[in-house]
């Protein structure tokens, strides 16, 4: 069994196909078909049904093929680790952030952890809530940095750090007649079209619940007329004067331009977002003990607000 042979088994049974198998790696069916029979023999049993058009996996080639996966998976971290070492590299970080996060001090964070281990390369994802919390439980991140819209914390095999909580502001154009007040209630925002920031891709999440349980603590049911987790588009259709948006403090911190825009604090109980840290127990990535350590010690990230 080598790693070819594995390439060319995954790709046959994704494609059902050993035609398009060959096609994917740029080599004859031939040679597709020969490492695969040799990966039979190997195995000493049949993981194809050749009899079929498509051709199929057998029940022996299904219950194979998560494991050539996982096979294929720890061969290529592998190889990277034995390529970081001969370049100078000693590891990776991969750090998940909300979008808006960007804004936050989490580039001072960063900055500091490089500057303590320059042989650590760091890589960053910019996602939604949704994908991150998926991204963390299928090992595409060593630490994400998240509002818990998914309910992560009850995740097992999460660990987590509070990190900061984030107050909620009303995002108005600057023509609005509310936007020379110096704080507002949700109560008061009645009536308003709303540009809604939503903290994930899904539509029924459970952090669409809790935001929506605001509404109706304020005796309302909001009218949406835009949604996206998108925070530079819901700021571009405030500053068109299309509606009013709310969304935590740290997305309009140093916005490049803010024309036609003005924030005023949102007042109340449960106005604000709790950033956490989260990452899988048990990870085998050396860097991440670091950074954790770091991150413990610079907390909190931001200075309390006013």
């Amino acid at each position: 069994m080598n790693r070819n042979q594995l390439k060319y088994f995954v790709a046959a049974a994704e494609h059902r196909s050993f035609t398009r198998a060959a096609e994917q790696y740029y080599i004859s069916q031939t040679a597709v078909t020969q490492q695969i029979r040799l990966l039979e023999e190997s195995l000493g049993c049949a993981l194809f049904d050749r009899s079929t058009r498509p051709v199929s996996l057998t029940s022996a080639g299904s219950a194979f093929l998560q494991d050539a996966r996982a096979i294929l998976e720890r061969m290529s971290r592998a190889q990277e680790r034995v390529h970081d070492a001969s370049t100078g590299l000693t590891g990776t970080l991969r750090v998940g952030y909300v979008r808006g996060y960007e804004r936050s001090d989490l580039s001072v964070l960063m900055r500091r952890f490089h500057q303590q281990n320059r042989n650590v390369l760091v890589t960053f994802y910019r996602c939604s809530t949704d994908m991150l919390a998926a991204g963390l439980l299928h090992q595409e991140y060593d630490v994400i940095f998240t509002w818990d819209s998914t309910n992560l914390k009850t995740q097992e095999g999460v660990s987590f750090q509070s990190i900061e909580r984030a107050r909620l502001v009303v995002a108005l154009y600057a023509g609005h007649p509310l936007a020379q007040r110096s704080r507002l209630s949700r109560q008061e925002l009645r009536g308003e079209s709303i540009l809604y920031m939503s903290p994930d891709a899904a539509a029924d999440s459970y952090g669409d619940t809790f935001f929506m349980q605001l509404y109706r603590d304020a005796g309302y049911k909001p009218n949406i007329l835009f949604r996206s987790a998108d925070t530079e588009s819901v700021l571009m259709m405030v500053a068109a004067e299309e509606g009013i948006s709310i969304l935590p403090d740290y997305c309009t911190d140093k916005l490049y331009n803010a024309d036609n825009l003005v924030f005023v604090p949102l007042t109340g109980e449960g106005e604000e977002e709790e950033i956490i840290a989260a990452w899988q127990q048990g990870s085998a990535n050396p860097a991440l003990p670091r950074f954790l350590n770091l991150l413990r010690a610079s907390l909190p990230l931001r200075g309390e607000k006013g």
